[in-house]
């Protein structure tokens, strides 16, 4: 009797799994013990006919449906890595910069090249500068909405031939009228110019889209100073109107080049072409020799967010910073493009004092006593504009070294400076190397308000902040002229002072930024 119910109790603690004890005469087992065994009293005894069916299910548990991996277009980039897809993108992209800054720099040497030739009035000459930035600021919108509706790669591949085509005609322009038109042209073909780097972003890994983003302007600075040595070789002998075709044959090649350059693999998310945008992204993963994540490919799950309107910019916590960036984005257009024309309008103008050693051209080609451009004022432009590669360099440093709002504060202080300095009568070389230092790191400066200004806005108006940052920009590009060509003919000193003046108000302006972005992760809403 005691023997079965031994052989009960002893199924009741293993649940399914029995095991007869009956035939085993060398088991000694204490009544306690096989209690503890099932982890039960005596005084559970009532509960067990339920504690046995709580053992039954552990024993079957249902297993949840199996989860399908998936994976987003940036988890995909993110875990193929930076490799020779990239490396390839990189030097495309950087080719379409370098055409662009050849398009920009030539603005400073092909005023003085027609103003002798055409006869032309300091107001004249100014405005073949600014209706190219009104061409810009006219297309920016026009450009992006080519790029939302018919993809990055279109809209490259279009505003490339347009800048080529205007450019080539610019060189048959008859009078200046017709130069007015036609450099307005490239100025809004060069307008979608941006959407290159755009494009470039979109293929980058997150951990490295920044340090590329930046060095890319390299490719900038190599553009200017090879505009420059061709202007050294071509002016000479077969004048600007050969410099200005020349100029513009690199956007053809980079138009060719772009049968290469795949869709956003985004931009063909988001209009749901997923298959093309899967191909994209095998194509990235065979050409850095990365394996695919494994999964099914889909769209973000992002929270509907309200976009920025320019009213939002003005909310409490970003009013300050709002004025104080329009400021600096002004200024550094203003000066930028301000010490590249101030350059060669230095070198042409005739007080005998700032870098030249006569009063006046001995020998005029034209009714007016106007001093061309010579070999050596080309020369000496090559050195100024080399300058852009030390002011990248420095300013990549000392925004990790100090900050964002700190490196702009110094490097608009060593431009103030410099740049006054040039209104002391000097020999032409002090002069040049006053005009390198001063364009450094006012380049350097622009670069430090292009890294700021994406990184203090939350992402819901990052894009309207940036834009309205642009716009101030271009109008200090389109006023520029009217100071460095035109006012420095009647005061080379007023004109100078204002370049300083104006870098010493953006330095406060930087100073008063309330925000340092550095090691500040990226906000999504302004709450």
């Amino acid at each position: 009797m005691a023997a079965a119910m031994f052989t009960r109790l002893t199924k009741l603690g293993k649940g399914d799994e029995y095991e007869d004890l009956e035939g085993d005469d060398n088991v000694e087992m204490d009544i306690t013990d096989m209690y503890r065994s099932v982890g039960k009293t005596p005084g559970s005894h009532q509960r067990k006919e339920g504690e046995t069916k709580v053992i039954q299910r552990q024993k079957t548990p249902e297993m949840p449906p199996p989860v399908e991996e998936t994976f987003t277009v940036q988890e995909c980039i993110d875990q193929i890595g930076f490799g020779k897809f990239q490396i390839k993108l990189s030097i495309l992209t950087g080719f379409a910069w370098m055409a662009d800054a050849m398009e920009m720099m030539i603005l400073a040497i092909l005023s003085p090249a027609l103003h002798c030739e055409w006869r032309l009035e300091g107001w004249q000459e100014a405005f073949i500068t600014t209706v190219v930035f009104c061409g810009m600021m006219c297309s920016s919108s026009f450009w992006g909405s080519i790029c939302d509706k018919y993809g990055r790669k279109t809209e490259l591949i279009l505003c490339s031939l347009i800048t080529c085509y205007f450019g080539i005609l610019s060189a048959f322009a008859p009078n200046f009228i017709w130069m007015l038109i036609l450099r307005g042209l490239v100025g809004f073909g060069i307008g979608g110019a941006p959407q290159s780097v755009t494009l470039y972003a979109e293929f980058l890994p997150s951990k490295s889209r920044a340090t590329c983003v930046t060095l890319i302007e390299i490719f900038w600075a190599i553009g200017a100073c090879f505009e420059v040595l061709l202007a050294l070789l071509v002016m000479p002998t077969l004048g600007w109107s050969y410099l200005l075709g020349f100029s513009a044959l690199p956007l053809l090649i980079f138009s060719l080049f772009c049968v290469w350059l795949p869709e956003s693999a985004r931009y063909d998310m988001t209009r749901g072409c997923y298959d093309k945008a899967l191909q994209t992204l095998e194509r990235i993963a065979r050409d850095n020799g990365k394996p695919m994540p494994l999964g099914r490919l889909v769209e973000p799950h992002t929270h509907a967010v309200k976009r920025g309107q320019v009213k939002d910019l003005f909310i409490p916590e970003l009013k300050v910073t709002t004025i104080l960036l329009w400021i600096i984005w002004l200024v550094c257009a203003f000066s930028y493009y301000g010490i590249v024309l101030l350059t060669t309008a230095m070198f042409e103008n005739p007080d005998g004092c700032h870098g030249t050693d006569v009063k006046f051209n001995p020998n005029p080609t034209c009714f007016l006593e106007c001093k061309t451009l010579s070999t050596k004022d080309y020369i000496d432009l090559t050195w100024t504009t080399f300058a852009e590669f030390p002011g990248l360099f420095i300013t990549a440093y000392l925004l990790n070294k100090i900050g964002r709002k700190y490196t702009m504060v110094v490097e608009f202080l060593i431009f103030t400076l410099f740049v006054m300095l040039v209104n002391i009568c000097m020999t032409r070389a002090v002069l040049t190397f006053f005009l390198f230092v001063a364009r450094a790191f006012i380049s350097g400066a622009f670069q430090g308000a292009y890294v700021y200004t994406p990184e203090v806005y939350p992402t819901s108006m990052r894009a309207l902040g940036l834009g309205t940052c642009s716009g101030m920009a271009r109008i200090g590009a389109i006023v520029t002229p009217f100071v460095a060509q035109v006012l420095l003919k009647e005061s080379a000193y007023a004109a100078i002072s204002i370049y300083g003046v104006m870098c010493l108000i953006a330095s406060v302006a930087a100073f008063l930024l309330p925000i340092e972005t550095k090691g500040r992760d990226m906000k999504d809403s302004g709450s």
